[in-house]
């Protein structure tokens, strides 16, 4: 968040006859047509929200943010949403995902094993997929899952952490990867971080504080990076960093710092089982085990960024200690007389006052001349729609203590050739989410400075350049030409940059970055056009690694290309189309990819959900050349969002159900439950007609339905402010509607209900999938047990069938053609045989979140999308 268990291979012949069985906004989420290329409308609509929101809280907000309302943006809204349904109603005690891990990977497993079908290249700018809603042609070219952190030497080996499938290993300066933690408890990576003796060391649990990041399990070294793979043994220290994020691993002398969630804390790097030194947390009282470490502010009190060490005495250190959206104890500090305290002057241009310290990053010169610092300000973030950045600063003392000089601020990155030149959505603008900083190791003014987009200096911050630019939309250069990647411009990286490393391979120098869409590099000293863009992009993509983060899954037959048709949606990479002969994936929606819907009879039938409801629909895989730019007609996508997308009143990533019996009947959910009965002919938002309305507040969690009878879960408030929960059960022509009685100390828990299964022979039987923690884990009222539940009476009373499955947030539920159940939890997916009790686990799968699973057309093959390690199969006839 142990090693996998062998599985015993069956060599049958399966055989099972059909049967019924269970940040960029795409330009049609915008009212009415328009020929804009797609990047333009994308930073006009962002532009509008923030401006929209930034000094108010608006009601949505106000309703789910679990920090007062600060976040403007869609991506801190959607941090907090992900968190709430594994956190309310309270606080999750530590060690939690270590000992659902434990239980786990203890179960009795299946027969049958996973396949990956989506290790091979995803082109983001296939030329077939050239429509209105399709990021094509942007310049990212292949891409995969979020890198949180990069490393490389001089031997041509890079490391590459992910955000939730692990730690990779290029023995070729990158590329034909290899997954080298797969064995450990966690996934999610912090930091990465090679030593001076060439040992390679992980921070687990990703500090970006997104939608989507885990927590971590601690660090772990590996002693021969080459050619070893980490293990649980090679933990440093005790428990002390479980249930953390980790932001930086720094080295001085014989000791290792961490930059962490519960503060700032030192390990010896020699003797590596002691225990951790806490060095430094502004607020111990809501440390775990402190008095005040229930309540629901404590995971926001201690969370320290970077650390900075003088090169020439370590044993000056500057502590970069805050909270993003800002808290009285943000600010930098070091020791005096013997005790931390912060700095209050003496920084030059780099503040000291708590409002305009936010996220920080620091880089220091290979020869201890110059430090570099990033700030995110708490300030900006919450007043100035155009950016959260406060500057770039340099400290040509080579001291971290200063005094520190401004050598960029957002307006004159805007004006250095950069992508992002809209009013309310500017360079720095996500400056709390991506920050990276790399000084060239031979030369101390040559720098790249990683935000939205990619900077570089070569004469320490006089001049910049946007070498990786956002896209290349809005650029002269482009043009939607499919015999052409991204017209006349040059690749870019993917935008939202959060790692970097410079390393050698075959004697010359590159750097490399980690963003949103996986790893590129260049070499250190590029090429550039006139406009200051790299020319030299190289992506590292290639399919040997695969991250990809599935919020969702579609299959359906391909009637042009023989097979199947497989979707899905995707974090910051829209949504991804394998057709049944492709040797590459393309990408046919762009934005952030949520739920999913496709025709089982008709693969290229697809429905895809943007974020709160916002849907887009095409009857032809989408597929098209781009001629949508001069002839509106063309486009064969359109956007069919509920009423609910305009008022922004459902979640980040909202339920859409087909009814399982009639395939042309839809369900959706935000406030009201909206039913539409056009299926893929749907054309306008107009034909969703509202069934159900949960109330002000509220929000559709879960939806499902199976001949016009539908089941809807929902929350409000969300988040732990009063955290409430419900079911509603009606039918699709608006006629039943009715709550069930669901008391917090009932048999159903007081928590995130996140998914329903039902029969696909009997409407009333149905199952629920409860996600979070139970009451051993987490504080809060009515936190309850169990995360399956069972009702035969159409959900008026429900039986806890949990049984022996392990405590662990639990996503979604699939009723197989043979009766079996399958569930999909943070840690893999469990399945409960036709006629048994208890559960086994299928396969061995690391410790990756399973966030939906869907049956192929004929019932005979089981699809796990998993949020960081793309979509796994395995045949239900296996599962023995």
């Amino acid at each position: 968040m142990s090693v996998p268990t062998r599985r015993r291979r069956w060599f049958t012949l399966c055989a099972l006859t059909a049967s019924a069985a269970l940040v960029a906004i795409p330009p049609s989420v915008a009212s009415g047509r328009s020929v804009s290329p797609f990047g333009v409308r994308v930073t006009g609509q962002l532009a509008k929200e923030r401006e929209q929101s930034v000094g108010a809280m608006s009601p949505h907000v106000a309703a789910n943010d679990g920090d007062n309302g600060n976040e403007a943006d869609e991506i801190a809204e959607g941090a907090d949403q992900y968190a709430e349904a594994r956190t309310s109603p309270g606080v999750v005690a530590p060690g939690a995902y270590g000992a659902a891990w434990h239980d786990l990977t203890n179960l009795r497993s299946t027969g049958g094993n996973w396949r990956n079908i989506t290790d091979l290249p995803y082109n983001s700018d296939d030329p077939r997929y050239r429509d209105i809603d399709s990021n094509s042609s942007g310049g990212g070219g292949n891409v995969t899952g979020r890198m949180a952190a990069i490393a490389a030497d001089d031997d041509g080996y890079v490391y590459a952490g992910s955000a939730g499938g692990g730690v990779w290993r290029s023995r070729s300066g990158g590329g034909h990867w290899q997954p080298i933690s797969d064995r450990l408890p966690a996934q999610s990576t912090g930091a990465l971080a090679l030593d001076g003796a060439g040992r390679l060391w992980l921070g687990t649990g990703e500090a970006t504080t997104n939608a989507d990041a885990y927590l971590g399990s601690g660090v772990y070294v590996l002693t021969h990076p080459h050619h070893g793979t980490f293990s649980a043994r090679s933990r440093v220290g005790g428990d002390e960093l479980e249930s953390t994020t980790i932001h930086e691993l720094r080295f001085a002398g014989d000791t290792v710092w961490a930059a962490t969630s519960k503060g700032v804390w030192s390990h010896s790097t020699r003797e590596l089982s002691g225990p951790w030194k806490l060095e430094y947390a502004p607020n111990p009282d809501f440390l775990p085990g402190g008095s005040k470490a229930d309540d629901p502010s404590a995971p926001y009190k201690n969370i320290a960024n970077d650390i900075a060490i003088d090169p020439k005495d370590p044993s000056k250190v500057v502590l970069a200690v805050g909270w993003r959206s800002g808290d009285d104890y943000n600010g930098f500090y070091t020791k005096v007389n013997g005790a931390w305290t912060r700095i209050t002057s003496g920084l030059g241009d780099l503040p000291a006052d708590a409002a305009d310290v936010g996220n920080v990053t620091f880089a220091s010169s290979a020869d201890g001349s110059r430090y570099y610092a990033i700030d995110q300000s708490p300030e900006q973030l919450n007043t100035n729609p155009d950016s959260g950045l406060e500057g770039i600063y340099v400290s040509t003392s080579g001291s971290p203590t200063g005094p520190w000089t401004k050598i960029a601020d957002y307006k004159g990155l805007a004006a250095d050739n950069s992508a992002l030149t809209t009013a309310g959505y500017m360079p720095g603008v996500q400056a709390w989410y991506n920050q990276f900083l790399a000084v060239d190791p031979s030369d101390p003014k040559h720098l790249y400075a990683g935000l939205e987009e990619v900077y570089e200096t070569k004469d320490g911050g006089s001049t910049w350049s946007t070498v990786g630019p956002y896209w290349n939309f809005t650029f002269p250069c482009w043009s939607i030409d499919p015999a052409k990647q991204t017209g006349d411009c040059n690749p870019t990286t993917h935008s939202d940059q959060h790692g970097v490393a410079i390393g050698r391979y075959h004697g010359k120098s590159f750097v490399y970055v980690g963003n949103d869409g996986g790893v590129y590099k260049r070499p250190v000293n590029g090429a550039q056009d006139a406009s200051g863009h790299a020319t030299d992009w190289t992506s590292l993509n290639d399919g040997t690694i695969d991250t990809l983060q599935y919020y969702s899954v579609g299959i359906g037959k391909d009637l042009d290309h023989g097979g199947l048709s497989v979707t899905g949606g995707l974090q910051d990479n829209g949504q991804s189309i394998l057709r049944g002969d492709d040797k590459v994936m393309g990408s046919n929606f762009g934005g952030d990819g949520g739920d999913t819907l496709t025709d089982p009879a008709n693969g290229c039938d697809i429905a895809q959900e943007y974020v709160y409801l916002a849907v887009q629909v095409t009857q032809n895989c989408a597929v098209n050349d781009g001629s949508w730019i001069t002839d509106a007609s063309k486009a064969t996508s359109y956007s069919v969002a509920p009423p609910d997308n305009a008022t922004s009143e459902a979640r980040f990533i909202a339920p859409l159900a087909a009814d399982m019996k009639d395939g042309n009947t839809w369900v959706a959910g935000g406030r009201h439950i909206w039913v539409q009965t056009h299926g893929y002919a749907i054309r306008s938002g107009k034909e969703w007609t509202s069934v159900h309305d949960f109330g002000a507040g509220r929000v559709a969690t879960a939806v499902a339905a199976s001949g016009g009878k539908i089941y809807a879960a929902w929350c409000g408030p969300c988040n732990n402010q009063g955290f409430a929960r419900g079911i509603a059960v009606g039918n699709a022509d608006g006629t039943g509607w009715h709550d069930i009685s669901l008391p917090v100390d009932g048999t159903v828990p007081n928590r995130y209900l996140s998914g329903f299964a039902v029969d696909p022979n009997n409407a009333d039987h149905v199952f629920l999938a409860v996600n979070g923690f139970s009451r051993h884990w987490t504080e809060g009222p009515g936190a309850g047990v169990g995360h399956v539940f069972e009702s035969t009476d159409g959900g008026t009373t429900w039986k806890d069938v949990s049984a022996n499955l392990p405590d662990v947030p639990t996503n979604s539920a699939l009723v197989t053609a043979d009766g079996g159940l399958a569930v999909a939890t943070d840690l893999g997916v469990v399945y409960r045989a036709p006629g048994r009790t208890t559960w086994q686990r299928i396969g061995s799968l690391p410790a990756v979140a399973v966030l939906q699973l869907k049956a192929s057309p004929d019932g005979g093959t089981l699809y796990a999308a998993t949020h960081g390690r793309g979509i796994y199969t395995v045949k239900v006839c296996d599962l023995r």
